[in-house]
């Protein structure tokens, strides 16, 4: 049967599922919205799409955040050790010119509802300059991305000054001489607080949970480098033993006024920061403890404590969102997500999903090796285990790491874990860094 497979979204993960469809010989198109590739990573000082601001720097090192059909010494030779959003732009950009992906993709192209039809087929329907058009296509690849819906916090009261998510923070200019409260403890919080009290009257950062905070460099390489120097180690132990390296080389967060890790390596994200604890041993970032309740500009912590704020930024996450699809037919807002490799539906053997898990560490490898496997089936080159239904119920009861219940832990795997159990679904030489000349089907 001809196949003809619609890709959802051209960021890091939507290039590289449609580069490995084009190089197995299938028919393929992919829309996207923007009128490039990249996704959160076209840095744009308006609300839109992206979730990255002015500073935004990648948390993973580059030789451990790169595709393996091209890497960054293929594209600059000199990228930073922690790329730039810019940086990172122009990668994913020069990756789908390296590969002659443009003439695939529909920009400015939004997809509005995906209905399977059965096994063989789906009906899309995208919307561009306002005019609606449906079409037919065999298979359906959703890269849509998991962090463009705001998650908002929720507490007593109103506050009436500013108040916007992260989403909506682009850069730290506007908070000139403002007192700031930033919620949370990931990257986003972290790196907010750090940039807006460079130029804040004041800014403190509230956390109801302890977050281990990592540097960006232990021994003077990369963190994550030297996590994978000990990824043949078991997993529990290898948490273990770099729980205390973490806290010989950073201490505990009770020497920063901060909330007490409670938590065991990997039941919550960590933090990947450099600069938040020199901030706040300076002065410049107030440690606070969970918000009680608001009373206009005043918020309440919960040891009492009240302060007034100009502006509150909730970096509080996003939404697992999946706005194409009818909410009777699938929904991961909340809840188990049972994919096998984060990307088998048990019941739809024509929809995949490439990107949709949160490492600890960098999602577009894993996506890669994702997309080989997909391609490779869809070219009757691989065939999905017969269990497949089993398959998907043990990756929700059989997680990498025994994380806490929320839904920002629903898509967690390890690394390099992960990319063990991808690897053993490809040939040896499942690297294709030359560009393979296509036949345009349609434009």
């Amino acid at each position: 049967m001809h196949k003809r497979v619609a890709v959802i979204g051209t960021g890091p993960s939507g290039i590289t599922a449609l580069k490995n469809l084009l190089d197995q010989g299938i028919e393929a198109v992919a829309f996207d919205r923007n009128a490039e590739v990249g996704g959160n990573w076209i840095y744009s000082e308006k609300e839109s799409h992206s979730s990255v601001f002015e500073t935004t720097h990648i948390i993973s090192s580059k030789t451990l955040s790169q595709y393996e059909d091209f890497t960054f010494d293929d594209f600059d030779p000199e990228a930073a050790d922690y790329p730039s959003h810019d940086e990172l732009r122009r990668y994913f950009q020069a990756y789908a010119g390296h590969f002659g992906l443009y003439e695939h993709i529909r920009f400015e192209t939004m997809v509005i509802h995906c209905r399977w039809l059965n096994q063989d087929s789906w009906e899309i329907t995208t919307e561009k300059a306002g005019i609606l058009q449906t079409e037919t296509f065999t298979d359906l690849v959703v890269c849509n991305g998991h962090h463009w819906n705001p998650r908002w916090p929720k507490y007593p009261g109103e506050f009436t000054g500013e108040y916007l998510h992260s989403h909506s923070f682009k850069k730290a200019a506007p908070f000139q001489d403002k007192k700031v409260l930033v919620i949370g403890g990931g990257n986003s919080a972290c790196d907010v607080a750090v940039e807006t009290s460079r130029v804040s009257e004041m800014t403190a950062i509230s956390w109801r949970r302890g977050y281990r905070i990592i540097p960006k460099f232990f021994f003077g390489k990369p963190s994550d480098k030297i996590g994978e120097t000990s990824s043949w180690i078991p997993l529990k132990v290898r948490s273990f033993f770099f729980d205390i390296l973490l806290n010989i080389m950073v201490g505990k967060n009770e020497l920063y006024g901060l909330r007490k890790v409670e938590a065991k390596f990997g039941e919550i994200h960590p933090t990947i920061n450099d600069e938040l604890l020199y901030k706040i041993r300076h002065g410049k970032v107030k440690p606070r403890l969970d918000i009680q309740r608001f009373d206009g500009k005043k918020v309440v912590f919960e040891n009492g404590l009240e302060e007034e704020y100009d502006a509150i930024i909730a970096c509080t996450g996003y939404y697992l969102s999946h706005p194409f699809f009818d909410k009777d037919f699938l929904d991961y807002s909340s809840g188990p997500v049972p994919l096998y490799l984060k990307m088998f539906h048990p019941e739809y053997r024509n929809l995949y999903f490439v990107g949709m898990f949160q490492p600890l560490g960098c999602i577009w490898p894993g996506a890669e090796l994702q997309a080989k496997i997909m391609a490779r089936e869809l070219a009757g080159k691989w065939k999905r285990p017969d269990n497949i239904k089993a398959l998907c119920e043990k990756e929700v009861t059989h997680p990498h790491y025994k994380q806490i219940n929320t839904p920002r832990h629903t898509i967690t795997v390890d690394f390099h874990v992960f990319k063990k159990q991808l690897l053993k679904y490809l040939p040896n030489d499942f690297v294709s860094k030359d560009r393979i000349v296509r036949e345009v089907v349609e434009k």
